[in-house]
């Protein structure tokens, strides 16, 4: 069936019109079936763009980061969702991680492991394989730059210790922060973690960089090794 044999929401009725909605009574009116029926524009002949939406979410539990973890084939899957569809959901979703990551950057100063955490988060704590970030700041704890050091697979990632300190030196960074996630989900620190950790702070303090922190990252929580006292 063609996208053309959708019912287009403008064909509904004035008072089912999400569009028509959100423009007399704001955007927080809405549901967040209405808000997806907006990005799909249309149904099918026997579903409405709301019902359809209605479905979708009740498959992630009416999740919306579970919704934002769908790949386009898997959108592709149900009835009623097309290539340009699921592009629409897809484009959303990533839009709405982007924001979350720049309102995080916003923070500019680190003053705590949930600053941390609000920063990386967004970048790395829903990820289904494991990366390693090193945060440079400089002697106001104010954030220089955020690096990807290496990226893996799901049980870990390589670290090269002369690479995080080249672009520390050539940063004029005077403190750094580890930050990797586990996509596991699992927030205890691996052997291999706590040995990288001391490598680097033994690294750093040849060269009078301290190492504030290491934050392990999950989609809602993290562990701290300076808030657990064994950095």
């Amino acid at each position: 069936m063609s996208e053309n044999s959708f019912f287009p929401i403008r064909n509904w009725s004035e008072h089912d019109q999400p569009r028509e909605k959100l423009m007399n009574k704001g955007k927080a009116a809405l549901s967040d079936a209405e808000l997806v029926a907006i990005l799909l524009g249309s149904g099918s002949r026997n579903e409405s763009a709301v019902g359809l939406s209605k479905r979708l979410l009740w498959s992630v539990d009416n999740n919306l980061n579970a919704l934002g973890k769908l790949s386009l084939a898997q959108l592709m899957v149900f009835k009623g969702i097309g290539e340009a569809k699921a592009i629409s959901i897809l484009a959303a979703m990533e839009l709405g991680r982007r924001r979350r990551a720049e309102e995080a950057v916003e923070l500019h100063k680190i003053s705590s492991s949930k600053s941390i955490f609000e920063l990386m988060q967004p970048v790395i704590g829903e990820l289904m394989h494991e990366e390693f970030w090193i945060i440079y700041l400089n002697n106001s704890n104010k954030v220089l730059s955020k690096s990807q050091l290496s990226k893996g697979g799901i049980t870990g990632t390589v670290v090269d210790v002369r690479l995080v300190f080249k672009m520390a030196i050539e940063l004029g960074a005077v403190s750094i922060i580890l930050s990797h996630n586990h996509p596991s989900g699992n927030l205890n620190p691996s052997e291999a973690d706590r040995q990288i950790t001391q490598k680097l702070k033994l690294a750093g303090q040849s060269l009078d960089i301290r190492i504030l922190d290491h934050l392990i990252v999950t989609e809602t929580g993290y562990y701290s090794f300076s808030d657990e006292g064994i950095l």
